[in-house]
């Protein structure tokens, strides 16, 4: 499949947070009848990178998104590079396992920077999965909510900061774990 056109329809996508229509795919390609359009949707679909719903919308999926992996960078001392694409990976698929129970916070407050989540941060939570020690949780602990490391001492839980400046938690009545990080993402 032609990058330039799989590039137009996801430029499209992030433009409008919408996929385009089949009339909207002639226009963006040129095409003269919606019979090309339906065939290079087909494609696509057939490629894995769109599906089409009950209705016939059109649905990206994950691999329209893909981005190149060049191969690896040596973050000791310096090596000889080589620029050659290893394989295509999207983000959704390296990130999340389970897509239903997966959602995105924006981190605020300065107690879990010793574990590299600092404000203005984005982490990747999964619902539904068990905490177990040492995982960073999203908690409610007596009705307010922290996320903080996730700690068994016997039969005592405790939330432990990633900041000496911070005391640790000892929910004094309840304590709710709402989600496991699974991943944090910053943009430089």
């Amino acid at each position: 499949m032609d990058k330039n056109k799989i590039s137009k329809i996801s430029k499209f996508f992030k433009d409008r947070r919408r996929m385009p229509s089949y009339r909207e795919i002639m226009t963006l390609f040129g095409f003269k009848s919606k019979n090309a359009a339906y065939y290079l949707v087909s494609k696509l679909v057939g490629q894995g990178l769109l599906k089409r719903d009950k209705t016939g919308r059109l649905i990206p999926l994950s691999a329209l998104f893909a981005v190149p992996i060049l191969g690896t960078v040596e973050a000791g001392f310096p090596s000889p590079a080589e620029e050659e694409t290893t394989d295509l990976m999207s983000l959704d698929e390296y990130l999340i396992e389970n897509k239903e129970a997966t959602f995105i916070l924006k981190v605020s407050g300065e107690s879990m920077i010793d574990a590299g989540i600092m404000p203005g941060d984005m982490v990747l939570v999964e619902r539904g999965r068990d905490p177990r020690d040492g995982d960073i949780v999203i908690a409610e602990v007596d009705n307010a909510w922290t996320m903080k490391y996730f700690r068994k001492k016997g039969n005592k839980i405790i939330l432990e900061p990633a900041n000496k400046k911070f005391s640790p938690i000892i929910p004094k009545s309840d304590l709710r774990v709402a989600a496991v990080v699974r991943s944090v993402i910053r943009k430089y």
